[in-house]
């Protein structure tokens, strides 16, 4: 089985010179920021760091594809890079320091795509996280500065921390009440969003996080992680995998019980 190492290492490559360019125009008073046919913002920052890390693949893996958020899909193979160069770009634009870099490398297999690889660079909150098939999910500064990741151990709904982004989406999907039914049954929840409560997951910090409706480069790098840290990572449709539009994770024990209020009266 290949062991990816090299492409972990490449990756943190490109997660330094996408934290580079991110950071330099964080906060910056004549940022520009558009609107895009979804509704949703993009700044000259997203545009710039995917554009950095393409220009990077296409020289050091030409042969491989690259599928990103702004600008699509490009080549075909087996092997497919995914790229959200700022996860929290509503964050990033009102100066908020939760947003993310989210680096995957995917690969064909007999169910389709899988993430083999991971990369989540926090660089305003000074984090990173990463993972690759087999090796195990780890957080640190650098790849020989770094502190393995394991899941929580949490068994009761009633001693579990749930993490979310906002109540919108479950709403518009009819999934408000069970939503809220699982909120009324844990020990705590907050509204960390985005990618950290995939991290913390990871961490053991948080044991059960979900939201309604998302995109592949929202997920591949995150699930990877989560599962490499020895938890579950599915749609909500308990599918396995970054591929359902939807995402809940946990620390494994938990996973039913949250798919099945998030799925009650659906």
């Amino acid at each position: 089985m290949p062991d990816y190492l090299d492409d972990l290492r490449f990756a943190h490559v490109l997660a330094d010179a996408a934290d580079a360019a991110t950071m330099g125009r964080f906060k910056a008073l004549d940022l520009k920021v558009e609107t895009k046919p979804d509704m949703t913002p993009v700044s000259e920052a997203d545009k710039a760091a995917e554009e950095l890390i393409r220009g990077q693949l296409q020289r050091a893996r030409p042969r491989d594809a690259i599928l990103g958020e702004e600008y699509g899909v490009e080549g075909t193979g087996p092997r497919r890079w995914v790229i959200d160069p700022i996860d929290g770009t509503k964050n990033y634009v009102r100066g908020v320091p939760v947003w993310a870099t989210l680096i995957s490398l995917m690969e064909a297999g007999e169910t389709g795509f899988e993430p083999v690889v991971g990369v989540v660079s926090a660089p305003a909150l000074g984090r990173r996280w990463w993972a690759a098939q087999g090796h195990g999910a780890f957080t640190g500064r650098s790849l020989s500065s770094a502190s393995r990741l394991h899941v929580s151990r949490v068994s009761k709904l009633s001693d579990a921390s749930f993490a979310y982004s906002s109540l919108s989406g479950w709403e518009e999907q009819g999934r408000l009440d069970g939503f809220l039914d699982l909120t009324r049954e844990v020990w705590r929840t907050r509204a960390y969003g985005d990618f950290w409560p995939y991290m913390l997951v990871a961490e053991g910090a948080v044991d059960i996080c979900a939201e309604p409706e998302l995109s592949l480069w929202d997920m591949a790098a995150n699930a990877i992680i989560v599962t490499e840290a020895g938890g579950t990572f599915t749609g909500l449709d308990g599918r396995p995998g970054p591929h359902s539009g939807n995402a809940a994770a946990s620390n494994g024990p938990l996973h039913d019980e949250l798919l099945g209020y998030l799925n009650q009266r659906y």
